[in-house]
């Protein structure tokens, strides 16, 4: 409890400190919805906000809370994002208090970060929290929703159960026919990225650490990946997996499986069986 309080303590003393210069990337999200429902290019806003980088099809999802006035807006996305994470910290934290506050404590920057600008990783990383326990379908399309809008939730995919990983590929497939269908919007989009040019290494993507706790805590040793002896037998555990595939799929179709002097029969010995009667 006491790393959780001076953690929570940081974090409040930097978002108060920052006043309103906070919010900067969640009212890029927000003027980005207003212009284009005022017809003018998101991509490329007037004014001083940022511009939209995300997907053309995306921005009907920012409207009903993008249509507030922003003083709400922005504490309704602050607001709810810090209940959001509070809710995972306490799930965490009945499963492994310390473990839970020693990663909170080192992750407290990138969330103070993220708290700070309003910028989508933090939402993104409590979808990833959502799908691992949520149903297939929906599990599936939160992790589409979170790979389409940053490259980072990609890897999330081999922490779903296996039919979410299905129903995941078949929406993030639908996501490239989206933008394929708002062919000038994605173009447009594509610019205003390569437009940023070279930006610094953003920590606050580290963040996103947070989103693989619920795999680790159900574990009984969430940390034994740490011991090089576990990586030796999870590389052995491959290897005979696939020298057992290998063998499986020689045998269906015939062909001889090993060196010639492993498959000769020793002297004395009956070749083996070839499985017809007779």
């Amino acid at each position: 409890m006491a790393l959780l309080i001076i953690t929570f303590g940081c974090i409040a003393a930097g978002v108060i400190a920052r006043g309103e210069p906070a919010g900067a990337d969640a009212r890029a999200y927000w003027a980005a919805v207003r212009i284009w429902l005022g017809g003018g290019d998101p991509y490329h806003p007037t004014g001083p906000f940022l511009p939209y980088v995300y997907a053309p099809w995306m921005l009907p999802l920012f409207a009903p809370w993008a249509l507030m006035p922003w003083d709400v807006a922005w504490y309704v996305w602050r607001g709810g994002t810090i209940l959001g994470l509070l809710w995972t910290i306490h799930w965490a934290y009945r499963q492994r208090p310390l473990q839970t506050a020693v990663l909170v404590a080192l992750l407290g920057f990138p969330f103070g970060a993220n708290l700070d600008t309003g910028n989508i990783n933090l939402p993104l990383t409590l979808l990833l929290w959502a799908a691992q326990f949520s149903p297939p379908v929906v599990a599936g399309a939160l992790w589409a929703i979170a790979s389409w809008m940053k490259w980072v939730p990609i890897v999330f995919l081999a922490v779903l159960r296996p039919r979410a990983r299905l129903w995941g590929v078949i929406f993030l497939a639908l996501s490239v026919i989206l933008s394929l269908a708002t062919l000038p919007g994605t173009i447009a989009q594509l610019e205003a990225l390569v437009s940023f040019g070279r930006r610094p290494i953003r920590l606050d993507y580290i963040v996103f650490l947070w989103a693989l706790v619920p795999v680790l805590w159900r574990r009984s040793e969430p940390f034994a990946w740490l011991r090089p002896g576990w990586w030796r037998a999870r590389i052995d555990r491959l290897r005979a997996e696939r020298r057992s595939r290998s063998r499986r799929v020689r045998n269906w179709f015939g062909v001889p499986y090993g060196s010639p002097s492993d498959r000769r029969p020793a002297f004395g010995q009956l070749p083996p069986a070839s499985g017809r009667d007779g």
